[in-house]
């Protein structure tokens, strides 16, 4: 259901309820001669019903909907901070429920996402900035401008549309300043704002003592399950050590939470006979640890791994209550069941995945096996099957895998969930917040060798993004490689030719994707929101023009550029071209410098300038160069040698001006030119402008594109790279229309995401990546 494109029709869908209930009622009828008959269709209208299913749930949620005419536009609400609140240095960010619309006509959706940037305090001789004090179940009056959920769409990339139907966030924005801003109530009374005062109380307590600790934010995670406490460096060392998991509070310590609560309750019930014989002890432990794995789950946010742990241990404890066995693989598909039914969503997020998939591996080699492997030896078992069997998964979402994470995991795990964890949990209790200093500097000693391990060279495999069908072949070799084997006669020596496995993981590193042929072309323009970033690719080259703008604490080499790179195979670029020293199109180059290797710079950045610094093989770019790649032509138009030597010049009109002709094709790209350099052009290198496609000079704003420019180039296809909604009121109406008027298609990085040119033989094909990826929660 979450891969279709349109949410599909449900007038037949009523008529699956009471069919399903008779085909199950039916199914304890079935004489077993004719069970395996009945068993094929009746599945089918199963799969049916869940699709179904979905399908309605998503139906009511899209409905709650923000409508595009109160976009924008200021809108009085009631509501109350439901969330854990989210700070940094700019802003405080939240999740609203909206109690009550004071605008008259105006619809907003129950649950929005808001952000508060910092207010200016003006009185006697101050002039400061703080952000605004709000803390979980506060109902506020405030004044917003709102959003439809809008992220960027771009190949290999995060989709935060995604990610905000999964949460229930139907429309994004942020807090006016206001007068009419201000708190009604300090206490709002509910069960989930209980748990969300509680988690925030106990962060704030934490940050306080452990003020100035290099792993703060670690305790802070494990505790509440505020990822967003750890700085991105130490996430780093995770994702290359492959812990990451450990900071995602994992079914492993929700049930290590439970299994203590459980030895600890049987073992105080067996000191009295009486309540051994009103109880048996444990009946009455496994209880007291299913309530304790609730309560931590709760406090960690109730994400799917601990849901899903949660839910198995819920299954086995129900078992264990009504004197019934149990097998593993039984209590996986349960709380599979129960996720799925009461979360369909579920299966956006990667944590689905790997947490159930990482328990169905150690399904796989653990039961219903003869025999009984030492407790070493079974570890080493289980965290060698992991790492091997996550690893189509973690190279399909993420593209890399890491290669020490076995021996890392065989330390990280039991110094974090036997020693950090216990400590940290008990330390919760305000009596016993001493204990964080033993947990920290456990963690600290162990962060040391993560450290080391981190460092090593070639500590993680990264390639392209494997085809889908290679990843399940994968899977079913990883299957094939881990069933049982060993001595006996016959049909009972185990399954033959395991090695096979091997042999089915190889499509996931050999099947690459197509590339550009000689004297091909495959231009992307990236949706990096308000900025500007190209990837020109030939046969055997790839250029990189511009890198976007930066996004708080992070910036789109990050969070866009480097996913696609790494996706599309990409392993180095051979000319990195920084057109101008603006934010929105320099933004994101240091990121890229520090993930992969850059032949050289190219760029009109003053000699000062932090890019010029980290890469010392560059060069200015000036007009009149040019190099042919693979039968491709690249030729710099702008700017001269004495635009340099210019006191004040700005920097839009310094931009480097590339045009890449193809013999299928041309692209011209002009940066942020304006006006001034768009008549220098004309008069200089006219000859040189007329191009197959243009990308908009400055997003389309009023100060280019002069009906000049626009005639000279002639473009028969006009991208403009803009933000959704931005400030600046890119493109401009009346630039879009000049460019209309000259039979130019336009395309528009806001409504169609990233765009796919490839200009080969058969002529110059275009792709939109909101189209080619299309799903029902994309916003139209």
């Amino acid at each position: 259901m979450q891969l279709q494109a349109e949410l599909p029709a449900m007038q037949w869908a009523i008529a699956l309820l009471p069919v399903a209930l008779g085909l199950a009622f039916c199914a304890y009828k079935v004489p077993a001669t004719l069970r395996l008959v009945y068993t094929f269709p009746a599945g089918i209208f199963f799969v049916g019903l869940g699709f179904f299913w979905a399908a309605m749930l998503a139906h009511w949620r899209m409905a709650d909907a923000l409508p595009p005419e109160w976009e924008a536009r200021d809108i009085d609400l009631i509501g109350v901070i439901a969330e854990l609140p989210q700070r940094n240095d700019l802003s405080v960010r939240f999740r609203f429920d909206v109690e009550q619309v004071l605008t008259a006509g105006a619809q907003v959706p129950a649950r929005i996402l808001l952000s508060w940037y910092q207010t200016r305090r003006r009185g006697a001789g101050r002039n400061d900035a703080s952000l605004p004090d709000v803390n979980v179940g506060e109902r506020w009056r405030l004044t917003v401008r709102l959003k439809r959920p809008r992220g960027n769409a771009n190949p290999h990339g995060f989709d935060f549309e995604a990610k905000a139907i999964e949460r229930n966030l139907r429309a994004t924005g942020y807090v006016r300043d206001s007068e009419l801003n201000h708190r009604l109530d300090e206490w709002v009374d509910h069960p989930t704002y209980w748990i969300e005062r509680i988690r925030q109380q106990i962060r704030a307590r934490f940050a306080e003592l452990l003020t100035g600790r290099d792993y703060a934010g670690v305790l802070i995670t494990l505790a509440v399950g505020d990822q967003r406490s750890i700085p991105r460096e130490q996430w780093q060392v995770f994702t290359r050590t492959g812990t990451n998991h450990l900071m995602a509070i994992s079914g492993l310590h929700i049930t290590m939470v439970a299994g203590l609560a459980f030895a600890s309750i049987y073992w105080l019930w067996l000191r009295s006979a009486r309540l051994i014989a009103f109880l048996p002890a444990r009946k009455i432990a496994t209880a007291g640890g299913l309530v304790a794995a609730l309560c931590y789950a709760l406090l960690a946010g109730f994400a799917v791994p601990t849901r899903r742990a949660f839910l198995m241990l819920l299954i086995i404890a129900l078992a264990l209550w009504c004197n019934r066995k149990v097998s593993l693989p039984t209590v996986l598909v349960g709380a599979l069941l129960m996720v799925v039914v009461l979360d369909p969503w579920a299966v956006i997020a990667p944590g689905f995945w790997l947490s159930f998939g990482a328990i169905a591996l150690i399904a796989l080699v653990t039961s219903g096996r003869i025999g009984r492997l030492g407790a070493i030896s079974g570890w080493v078992r289980v965290q060698w099957v992991i790492t091997l069997g996550l690893a189509p998964l973690l190279l399909i979402m993420f593209q890399q895998v890491s290669l020490v994470a076995p021996l890392a995991n065989a330390i990280a795990i039991p110094l974090v969930s036997m020693g950090v964890v216990p400590l940290t949990l008990l330390a919760i209790t305000p009596h016993l917040d001493f204990l964080l200093f033993p947990a920290h500097a456990l963690l600290s000693a162990g962060m040391v060798l993560l450290q080391w391990f981190s460092e090593m060279p070639q500590v993680v495999w990264q390639q392209h993004a494997p085809p889908l069908w290679t990843a399940v072949i994968g899977l079913a070799g990883i299957i094939w490689l881990f069933l049982p084997g060993g001595p006996g006669l016959g049909i009972f020596s185990g399954f033959p030719m395991r090695w096979l496995g091997v042999v089915a993981l190889l499509p996931l590193f050999a099947v690459t994707f197509p590339k550009p042929a000689s004297g091909d072309l495959w231009l992307t323009v990236l949706d990096v929101g308000q900025g500007l970033s190209v990837v020109a690719r030939t046969e055997h080259h790839t250029l990189l023009y511009d890198t976007g703008p930066p996004f708080g604490e992070t910036d789109s080499g990050e969070r866009i550029i480097v996913p696609f790179l790494r996706g599309e195979g990409i392993r180095q670029l051979d000319l990195m071209m920084i057109s101008h020293a603006d934010s929105d199109h320099s933004g994101g180059a240091l990121s890229v410098l520090s993930a992969l290797p850059v032949k050289a710079l190219s760029s009109s950045l003053n000699e000062d300038h932090p890019i010029q610094r980290a890469m010392p093989n560059s060069r200015r770019c000036q007009a009149g160069e040019s190099w042919q790649w693979d039968g491709v032509h690249f030729e710099l138009l702008h700017p001269l040698p004495q635009h340099y030597e210019q006191a004040g010049r700005k920097t839009n009109n310094a931009s480097c001006v590339l045009k890449i002709s193809t013999r299928y094709g041309s692209v011209l790209l002009p940066a942020d030119i304006e006006k001034e350099s768009e008549w220098a052009l004309l008069e200089r290198a006219g000859h040189l402008l007329p191009s197959t496609v243009l990308i908009a000079p400055h997003h389309g704003s009023k100060t280019s594109s002069t009906h000049a420019f626009a005639r000279q180039v002639n473009p028969r296809l006009t991208i403009f790279t803009i933000g959704y909604r931005n400030p600046f009121g890119h493109p401009r109406e009346d630039i879009v229309a000049r460019y209309r008027d000259l039979g130019s298609l336009v395309m528009r990085s806001d409504r169609d995401g990233a765009v796919l040119l490839k200009f080969n033989s058969a002529g110059i094909e275009i792709g939109s990546w909101r189209e080619i990826n299309r799903r029902y929660w994309h916003d139209r």
